[in-house]
């Protein structure tokens, strides 16, 4: 079968070949699926690169999440390739434990799926089981016309948050107001702590999920409220954000660490179920924006990784 491989470490563009592999034979509680699409995703960028802490030994295939059907039964699922034993989702067949795999939710298309798990599982553990989200609380969302962003936007939003979505560019910003953001910044024309104090009147951020890290999230953490929680998602800048202790001691704010691991299969079950009722009442959906073709996976990474790419992107099955 043919499959992208990861064969030495670089940018996607240096680091990716299209070869012909056996078929994967799944190991005792994986199920071998016959892939439909695939999410794109900066852990497939760092995996290049070989900077992600579950990058596995070369040659290797990426690709996280997966919309594939069962080549046994034929029922379609969505979830979690065994990317770890390097075998990920950008083949024509791919193997995945059972337990990361889910019915697909009613609405979501094949394209849809592939990219929906991983970033509403986060974003839900983000929001709702680590930051206590409340309605009518200020929610900021950093890289929000990203995967990671968009999930956390839609949610808090359905889930009554007032959101802030923080971007780079207009165009970004447009999209974001159009998945239900009450204000978009742009961080690129304003100083992002002020900023964020402004559009709260003064009153400042009540959480702040950050995907990005580095600068922008410092930034961000300066704008907390009293009782904010400063939810670490994720590192897109290539580096976890620095916070002053001194900054969240004053504001008896909390850093709050956000692994979406580690739960057992009832939690991850009623997070499922809860996401699924929201999908089928129209509050989130799976929101792709661009459809890569199976031979242009390479580009695909490379529009991630410089960041202009906006929404999500999806690895269409040859």
């Amino acid at each position: 079968m043919r499959a992208w491989q990861v064969q030495r470490h670089g940018e996607p563009r240096d680091a990716l070949a299209l070869v012909d592999v056996d078929v994967p034979e799944p190991l005792p509680g994986e199920l071998r699926l016959r892939v439909l699409a695939t999410g794109i995703g900066m852990p497939d960028v760092f995996m290049c690169r070989g900077t992600y802490p579950l990058t596995p030994t070369l040659p290797f295939t990426p690709g996280q999440e997966v919309c594939g059907v069962d080549v046994d039964t034929g029922t379609r699922y969505m979830g979690v390739t065994s990317f770890t034993r390097g075998i990920g989702g950008f083949g024509e067949q791919t193997v995945a434990p059972t337990n990361t795999l889910f019915a697909v939710p009613d609405g979501l298309d094949d394209a849809e799926a592939a990219g929906f798990w991983i970033p509403h599982l986060t974003a839900w553990v983000g929001l709702v089981v680590r930051g206590a989200m409340r309605p009518g609380e200020w929610l900021v969302v950093l890289g929000a016309s990203g995967s990671s962003g968009i999930a956390a936007v839609r949610l808090g939003r359905a889930l009554g948050a007032r959101v802030i979505a923080v971007v780079g560019g207009a165009e970004k910003a447009a999209f974001c107001r159009s998945l239900g953001a009450e204000i978009a910044i742009d961080h690129r024309d304003v100083a992002l702590t002020d900023a964020i104090r402004d559009a709260t009147g003064g009153h400042g951020a009540d959480l702040v999920y950050d995907p990005v890290g580095g600068e922008p999230g410092e930034a961000a953490a300066r704008a907390l409220a009293r009782y904010g929680r400063f939810l670490l998602e994720g590192f897109a800048s290539g580096a976890w954000p620095v916070v002053d202790p001194h900054l969240l001691v004053r504001a008896n704010a909390s850093l709050v660490g956000v692994f979406a691991g580690g739960f057992s299969q009832v939690e991850v079950d009623e997070i499922h179920a809860r996401l699924s009722a929201l999908v089928a009442e129209g509050a989130l959906g799976g929101q792709v924006t661009h459809h890569a073709s199976f031979d242009d996976l390479p580009s695909a990474l490379e529009r991630l990784a410089d960041r202009s790419a906006i929404g999500k992107s999806v690895l269409l099955a040859p």
